[in-house]
């Protein structure tokens, strides 16, 4: 059985990409019913940083797909006590079929699981870049539009791994427009930035991130904001708050996108980053994202086995 690992999303070809995203918006849809892809295989279920629905998206659709789960919390692993990250993925591999890990830290220590073709590793979040994020995002678009390419997505709020992993999928669909408007310091890591303009030069898109702001663009088709305090991230200068203020998404952004959805990778603090009448409004389908999660997390496990064709 094919082992495949999922620690950035530019481990996916375009295929691959594609297919699991259309894997996910089926299940979302009903068009399908989860096999049996894990029968009598054992996921291992890792979380360093808290996470509601992440955790529980992939242990359900772990659970779903025939496998029995085995988790573990910060504080488990012998890596605490000066094993390596080399070491433990090797037991891990022997012990395991699937690792889905959310560490919020460097993906370097991913890899180092990852250095094996045994078990398949997947991040469930780490410092840079929140890869099943990105692809429950993706499978939302394809679920709601029917279709991601020529989608126009407006991004507001900080740079984060939430936003890393939008940038680097969204740029890889022909058509699609994805502005970010971030606060001066608080934007996308230069690499991230520079990665995900690069699919989009390469493949039809455009991805631009502003400082400013005022003068939203119009006729947007989505408005995403995510929260301003990242698990496992703070922010180095005290009076932050005051410079993510003018970020925060109200009904004021949808007067030049009046069609406009609203998106939001939850949890949602209501006053800060979005106002409650956005969240809970007709326009938000946030809480229908948090739902893909798991449609998402088990065409990702499917895929890892592979049991999703591209």
């Amino acid at each position: 059985m094919a082992v495949r690992h999922l620690v950035s999303l530019d481990d996916l070809t375009d295929q691959d990409l594609r297919a699991i995203v259309a894997r996910g918006a089926d299940l979302s849809a009903g068009r399908s019913a989860p096999g049996g892809a894990l029968d009598g295989l054992v996921a291992g279920i890792y979380f360093r940083r808290t996470s509601t629905r992440t955790r529980t998206a992939f242990s359900s659709g772990a659970l779903r797909l025939g496998a029995r789960i085995v988790t573990f919390d910060g504080g488990d692993l012998q890596t605490n006590t000066g094993e390596t990250s080399e070491d433990t993925g090797r037991v891990f591999s022997r012990m395991l079929d699937v690792l889905v890990a959310r560490t919020a830290d460097d993906p370097a220590e991913l890899r180092a699981w990852a250095g094996q073709s045994r078990m398949s590793v997947v991040n469930a979040m780490t410092a840079d870049e929140h890869p099943t994020q990105g692809l429950t995002d993706l499978t939302t678009l394809a679920r709601h539009f029917g279709r991601i390419e020529g989608l126009r997505v407006l991004y507001v709020g900080e740079g984060n791994n939430t936003a890393a992993a939008l940038a680097l999928g969204l740029s890889r669909f022909p058509g699609t427009v994805l502005e970010l408007r971030t606060p001066e310091g608080y934007g996308l890591r230069e690499d991230v930035y520079r990665r995900a303009r690069a699919n989009a030069a390469a493949h039809g898109a455009v991805v631009v991130e502003r400082h400013d702001p005022t003068d939203p663009p119009s006729d947007v088709d989505v408005i995403y904001t995510s929260r301003w305090q990242t698990t496992g991230t703070s922010k180095p200068d005290a009076d932050w708050r005051e410079r993510f203020t003018p970020f925060r998404v109200t009904e004021a952004l949808w007067r030049g996108s009046p069609k406009a959805i609203f998106m939001h990778d939850l949890p949602a603090h209501r006053g800060e980053e979005v106002s409650a009448e956005v969240l809970d409004g007709d326009r938000s389908i946030a809480f229908d994202q948090a739902e893909n999660k798991m449609h998402s997390a088990m065409a990702v496990l499917e895929w890892c086995r592979g049991g999703v064709r591209t």
